[in-house]
């Protein structure tokens, strides 16, 4: 699961804006979703399960191991499993809506003629093979026109303005010490490959060379000659190790200090003077800001001295590469073929590319997710299921109130934040209350593909942009419907399910108790105890970047979480390649509280609902089992090998028996004895919430 940190609101894709209007509302009345055609749901099943290996030497093994070996990952995925079964459950659904929209002929301005042409826009592969590069030609020219260092920072600030960003990730989100406002963040960027390491360590030679090759072929593609773009490539790859070299760590950014550096406009023009923040903000229409979070000095610091002492050549480079990078998706064949070759083979082991219209549908959901949300939960998200919902949550806050009110370990003055930090947690369940206007935004079928997702792109900007200055919108989501996912907003203190997740094997309104519990209930928990992981306990029941512990408390939870770094780091993922426990530390206190919250909350149900054993286990038993089920999941070597160097999620395998290692409930529903593998030492088990 997700938890929104680092600025996920600037992400295209998942802003949202919400002020509702009525001509907007999708028609959805004549759409009936042939089931037919969608794919099978995961679920936990009795007939997967593994009898040769005990559940108490690794119940990833024994639930899922069967299903493993029989389901390598496809040709056109780099990870198979749960999440990605329910990924195309969820995208079926939405091609039928799509397909719809486009078939449909409707008036102009109507959100079904938007999703329908720019849908039928980016399928459209004759045309997409016969414009070639020319639709992203009159971005390549803006570039070529830069001739020194202060057009170059006219070209960033215009370029900015209409949200296509390169060299720095730059939007709102709620102000770390002032929750309930929203300011401007500038945050580091601009790098190509997946972290600064692949940048500076001798064992990412390999991809290095790789870059290489691709950026020269690119460039080629993009309108340079040959002689010319093997120079430039050497220049890019030389250009973004020297912003590398100013970056943060994937583990340095978890912590929120990292992420906040509140500045005054006097003080960050003062801090570039090569780069005037003020003019830029003004060309965003932001020009009464008095402040924002320069969040990265160092990065700032270096990007500021390299406009003044790297050649505009080089920056042009540089920039020629990242713009046919970012619109290769959109343009022909020749384009987005180099672009996957190196991005999801090079670096992931991806064989082939996924069809097209499901890369589309990636296009539609980032320009109009929430119009395609809207239809999506009208077709496949019943009012009882969302009740039921409200009712899962329900139960599990309470198991949590009960949980910290009990903890031994600490004081009455931290406990006492703790639980008011409890109090103000906000559920938000399958879909926005309110529905976001697209009114704004025009798809034009008379022009290219790349053209209307700039479009869209600037018309995205300009909302985001609007924001900032602004009291927060609690009702505002960071994920669409159709989202596989759940995420914590710590600013916000809200935990979010979308309707997407919500069907087997996380919930099904028609399973017993233990299933619902150990699925959609372990997430339920999941999302709640990250607001006491290592990064959200740093967020106060307001959602303020405050410290609300005492210092003994602090050594004291330090001291449990540190015990779950050390689980985590023992475990070999590949190739002798370790988890890194310090990367993943969020989620695996997420996962150690959560399934504990879960449990606590399937026993206060199961006391006044006796259940029966069901094919012969009980309901402890099937609530362990589903949560490895959750959890099945096959990876290519390639993007194990990158999730262990960037995602803060442990991979699956890890997930599945972590949590439950730690718990005597788990060992007393599978009778495990001390030494079993899933039977941690009294000394090593970790207990923090």
């Amino acid at each position: 699961m997700n938890k929104s940190l680092k600025l996920l609101s600037l992400s295209v894709a998942v802003a949202l804006s919400l002020s509702a209007c009525k001509k907007e509302q999708p028609a959805a009345d004549a759409l009936s979703i042939d089931m037919s055609k969608l794919p099978k749901l995961p679920a936990f099943a009795v007939a997967d399960l593994d009898s040769t290996v005990s559940a108490c030497t690794d119940l990833n093994q024994f639930v899922n191991g069967k299903w493993l070996a029989a389901n390598p990952v496809p040709s056109d995925k780099t990870s198979w499993g749960s999440f990605e079964m329910l990924g195309e459950y969820s995208l079926a659904v939405q091609k039928q809506i799509v397909e719809a929209a486009a078939a449909a002929k409707a008036s102009d301005g109507t959100v079904e003629q938007k999703l329908g042409d720019i849908y039928a826009l980016g399928n459209d592969e004759a045309k997409l093979n016969a414009d070639g590069v020319a639709p992203v030609k009159p971005l390549l020219a803006e570039i070529d026109a830069i001739k020194d260092g202060a057009a170059l920072a006219g070209y960033l600030r215009a370029s900015y303005a209409k949200g296509n960003q390169s060299v720095f990730s730059f939007g709102p989100y709620e102000d770390f010490k002032d929750a309930k406002n929203v300011i401007a963040y500038a945050f580091e960027g601009g790098l190509s490959l997946p972290e600064k390491a692949y940048y500076l360590e001798p064992q990412y030679q390999d991809k290095r060379d790789a870059f290489l090759a691709h950026v020269e072929r690119m460039l080629i593609l993009g309108g340079v000659d040959a002689a010319a773009a093997k120079t430039q490539a050497a220049t890019v790859l030389a250009f973004e190790t020297r912003l590398a070299k100013a970056s943060l760590s994937p583990i340095e950014s978890r912590d929120p200090a990292n992420q906040y550096h509140f500045v005054s406009m006097a003080e960050a023009d003062k801090a570039s003077p090569n780069f005037s923040w003020s003019a830029f903000f003004k060309a965003q229409g932001l020009g009464d800001v008095k402040g924002f979070s320069l969040s990265q000095p160092t990065f700032f610091a270096e990007m500021d001295r390299m406009i003044a002492d790297v050649p505009t050549a080089d920056w042009q480079a540089y920039l020629r590469y990242q713009t046919l990078s970012g619109a290769a998706p959109y343009l022909s064949d020749a384009l987005s073929n180099e672009n996957f070759a190196f991005y999801r083979t090079a670096l992931r082991g991806q064989k082939e590319q996924k069809p097209r219209w499901k890369r589309v549908l990636d296009t539609v959901n980032g320009t109009m997710g929430e119009a395609l949300g809207q239809v999506y939960v009208e077709e496949t998200f019943p009012e009882s299921s969302k009740k039921q919902m409200q009712e899962l949550v329900g139960n599990l806050s309470k198991a949590l109130k009960t949980r910290l009110e009990n903890l031994e370990w600490m004081s009455a003055e931290t406990k006492e934040k703790a639980l008011a930090k409890w109090a103000t947690f906000d559920p938000k369940i399958g879909y926005p209350d309110k529905w976001r206007d697209y009114s704004g935004l025009k798809i034009d079928r008379s022009k290219s593909y790349l053209e209307n997702v700039l479009a869209a792109q600037s018309f995205e900007n300009a909302y985001q942009m609007g924001k900032i200055g602004k009291p927060a919108d609690r009702t505002e989501w960071g994920m669409t419907p159709q989202t596989v996912n759940a995420y914590y907003n710590p600013t916000k203190n809200e935990i979010v399910f979308p309707a997407a997740i919500l069907q087997p094997p996380f919930f099904d309104p028609k399973a017993d108790p233990a299933i619902n519990y150990g699925g959609i209930g372990a997430v339920i928990g999941h999302e709640m105890l990250h607001g006491y992981d290592d990064q959200g306990s740093q967020f106060d029941k307001n959602g303020n970047n405050v410290n609300w512990w005492t210092e003994a408390d602090l050594k004291n939870f330090q001291a449990r979480t540190g015990k779950l770094v050390a689980q985590f780091d023992d475990y070999v993922a590949i190739d002798n390649l370790h988890v890194k426990g310090q990367l993943t530390l969020g989620e695996n206190i997420a996962d150690v509280g959560g399934l504990k919250v879960a449990y606590d909350a399937l026993q206060l149900e199961l006391a006044n609902k006796k259940v029966a054993a069901i094919d012969g286990f009980s309901q402890d038993q099937r609530f362990f089992m589903n949560w490895a089920t959750v959890w099945r999941r096959n990876f290519t070597p390639d993007e194990l090998k990158v999730r262990l160097n960037t995602d803060p999620h442990a991979p699956a395998n890890f997930r599945a028996i972590g949590a439950p290692s730690n718990m005597d409930s788990f060992a007393a529903a599978f009778s495990c004895k001390a030494g079993d593998a899933m039977v941690r030492p009294a000394d090593k088990k970790v207990s923090i919430w």
